[in-house]
């Protein structure tokens, strides 16, 4: 862990944002509505994330408790007495509500919300049925609401209807609410003796987000702890997006199990990125088991776990597994500076071990450099010839043990190449341990690089660990090397990304294009269009289709295929048509009229042998050299529209490699989605093959995105496939589409 209250360790951003000790990022002049909340993409989506003014929940002036209590053994006392500790902490006047009690715990008790003797900021629920009390909160004008009932969404369909009966009442009312089915995490008793950028916590489960509130114990600051529960209203988008403006937060840490608003959730993680502060999240659903549980737990969409994957990754959103590798991830996250370069070296007294780290370390994309034949040379003056310094350094045992430790260590670090050191001590060796961990941390007071050490004893006590690793505020200790070159690699990774990063939102288009009228008019509410509807509707957006002509004869048969030139490919076209190969509905390599003639005649007798009904054959051109790709719109639950790109013909159904990204988006996550493919090494060209047309597949990813953009409320699905990929220069060729209506 990055240390305690000896110091600040700080996040650096390329605008300098968080700078020196003690200066944080500057906050907003006011929270609420920004200038350009209000604007919309050409769907009619917002473009910016709402900031909703949160700071009268955390530090509220006036609380009314509702339904408080003092009789022993009954739940609401516990409540009502940690409410009552948080409330003196946070400098907040408490009001009990009970219509039966006089005074609770010796405070004055009110009989009603109307009966309150001043304005409220936050209004505590203790009762099971909270749609009466929200209906007089209105009137009263409260600012905030916290309800803890449960038997909501997360019941089945009849709690989920009384849920979005409380979230149309909230909605009325103009107060915002955390809850139902939340927990007390907001009001718990935070460390205030801790310095440098903090976590800020959100959570569904709030049992969930105890490993990162313990972190505390090691010297982790934490500022807030947003428990969301079902969202009916306050959801997990708002609370990052007011985060990611508060200048004491260093990283956001996130347990979500389901998103009640995907596009709400990308804006938000649109404006931490914007801000570069980093958003760390286990998002469970990765299977269907984690997802059904989600669903039960919180009543909302999982969503489909590759687009969500894809989406975090869009936004720069770090996702990881398991709760120890969030509390990690997010403390090193909060706290380390910006790094100076990109190089890892792995530092130990036993090769063995250097040698396990680094091939873990390369194994996850780490860059190991290695170090210069000069730093090498300088190495060798503290370290036998014998031993490799090369990267992994393995120093042998016992230079720690004097003067030469921390000789060696600055070496390291002053070579230009290294962002990063790495020491893992695998178990606890006095004296040599106790001096290698002081030499770590005195080096890393005086450098502006990262130092990482791996404590692997299962003990913990020891005063190496205890006192100096995690009395530093400079050096970053973790407990598992999993865990260290995760982070580590989550550390390089963000700062790549916000160093380059552009808000897709800020490019989006506002209006709709030429070609969307004309697409428009092709548009059939609720059915598949024909292949030749389909491609009439990629020329629309200027996506290529090859040379082609819609018979109803086969004496137009012939003449199309000489106008279009042989040899030709001839297909049934018709609305209903999705799998035409299947059928025996594809005749390819014409040469000649009489085959043109007979391929005409047996596609009709086929199509009428199954009941297909057509609106004419495709005479088509055929283009045989390329690389057969896939494009394609999808409309995912969450995010609305996606785009979709892979290797196509039938390995999208063998190889499943394919790459998914929510508009908007511009074309560096084109290019990105291309280089996530398994099968990117084909584009390139193989055993003797052209490179293929790289830019004119870009440039059909991108008017695809265009046509998800305008057409997603009239448009299902749409699938290229084959989009034939020209070899260079050449352009790319949608050769079969399909499109479904909405």
């Amino acid at each position: 862990m990055l240390g305690s209250t000896h110091g600040t360790l700080t996040t650096d951003s390329r605008r300098a944002r968080v700078i020196a000790c003690g200066e944080q990022r500057p906050g907003p002049a006011v929270h609420g509505r920004t200038a350009d909340t209000d604007e919309q993409d050409v769907s009619g989506r917002p473009l910016y994330a709402d900031v909703p003014d949160l700071d009268r929940f955390f530090r509220p002036g006036s609380v009314a408790v509702i339904g408080a209590s003092d009789t022993e053994g009954r739940p609401n006392t516990g409540i009502t007495w940690q409410l009552l500790d948080w409330a003196e902490r946070v400098g907040a006047r408490v009001h009990p509500v009970h219509p039966t009690r006089p005074s609770v715990f010796g405070i004055p008790c009110t009989a009603s919300v109307a009966d309150l003797p001043e304005e409220i900021d936050l209004a505590v629920l203790l009762v099971a049925d909270p749609l009466p009390v929200i209906e007089e909160l209105t009137e009263a004008k409260v600012r905030f609401a916290v309800v803890f009932a449960s038997g909501f969404a997360e019941t089945g369909e009849e709690g989920a209807a009384a849920q979005v009966r409380l979230a149309a009442a909230v909605r009325r009312s103009g107060l915002r609410l955390l809850g139902p089915n939340t927990n007390l995490n907001a009001f718990e008793r935070f460390r205030d003796d801790l310095e440098g950028p903090a976590i800020a916590l959100i959570t569904q489960s709030g049992h969930q987000g105890r490993p990162v509130f313990a972190a505390q114990e090691l010297g982790i600051r934490l500022s807030h702890w947003a428990p969301t529960g079902n969202e009916a209203d306050l959801e997990t988008a708002d609370f990052i997006s007011y985060f990611a403006e508060r200048p004491e937060v260093g990283a956001i840490a996130c347990y979500v199990e389901g998103l009640k608003d995907g596009r709400a959730f990308l804006l938000a993680a649109d404006r931490a990125a914007r801000r570069e502060v980093p958003v760390v999240a286990v998002k469970i659903g990765r299977t269907e088991a984690g997802a059904r549980t989600a669903a039960s737990h919180t009543g909302k969409l999982t969503g489909a776990d590759d687009v969500i994957d894809a989406a975090l990754r869009q936004y720069g959103v770090i996702r990881v597994d398991g709760l120890d590798e969030l509390q990690d991830t997010a403390a090193l996250l909060a706290r380390a500076r910006a790094p100076r370069a990109d190089g890892v070296v792995v530092y130990s007294i036993s090769g063995g071990t250097g040698a396990h780290v680094a091939d873990l370390a390369s194994g996850l994309g780490l860059k190991l450099p290695v170090l210069s034949e000069a730093r090498q040379a300088e190495l060798h003056q503290w370290i036998p010839e014998y031993l490799s310094v090369a990267n992994p350094v393995d120093n042998g045992g016992h230079p720690v043990g004097d003067w030469r430790g921390r000789k060696i260590i600055d070496a390291i670090l002053a070579d230009p190449a290294v962002g990063v050191l790495i020491c893992p001590v695998t178990g606890p060796f006095p004296p040599l341990s106790d001096r290698l961990v002081r030499d770590l941390v005195d080096a890393a007071e005086a450098s502006d690089k990262l130092v990482c050490v791996v404590w692997g004893s299962p003990v913990g006590t020891e005063p190496a660990y205890r006192e100096v690793l995690l009395g530093s505020s400079r050096v970053a200790t973790f407990r598992t090397v999993g865990n260290c070159l995760g982070a580590v690699r989550a550390y390089l990774d963000h700062h790549r990304f916000v160093r380059s990063y552009h808000s897709p939102f800020d490019e989006a288009p506002r209006t709709p294009s030429p070609s969307y009228r004309k697409a428009l008019a092709l548009m059939r509410p609720g059915q598949q269009l024909s292949e030749h509807a389909a491609k009439q509707l990629l020329r629309a957006y200027g996506i290529r289709v090859p040379r082609e002509q819609l018979v109803t004869s086969a004496a137009a048969a012939v003449r199309a295929a000489g106008l279009v030139g042989y040899p030709v490919v001839m297909k049934a076209s018709g609305a209903q048509i999705a799998h035409k190969t299947e059928l025996g509905l594809v005749k390819v390599g014409l040469t000649s009229a009489s085959q043109v003639r007979d391929a005409y005649r047996e596609l009709t007798d086929i199509a009428r042998y199954e009941g297909v009904a057509l609106d004419g054959i495709l005479v088509c051109q055929m283009v045989e050299r390329g690389v057969e790709m896939v494009a394609g719109v999808t409309h995912d639950a969450l995010f609305g529209p996606t785009v979709t790109v892979g290797l196509g013909g039938v390995l999208v159904e063998v190889l499943h490699d394919t790459a998914v990204r929510v508009p908007p988006f511009g074309e560096e996550q084109a290019r990105d989605m291309l280089a996530e493919l398994r099968g990117r090494p084909l584009l390139d060209g193989v055993r003797g093959r052209p490179p293929a047309d790289l830019e004119a597949l870009v440039e059909v990813i991108l008017r695809v995105q265009r046509m998800a953009l305008e057409l997603g409320d009239h448009l299902a699905e749409l699938d290229i496939n084959p989009l034939m990929v020209l070899p260079e220069g050449q352009g790319a060729v949608a050769l079969d589409a399909l499109a479904v209506c909405r």
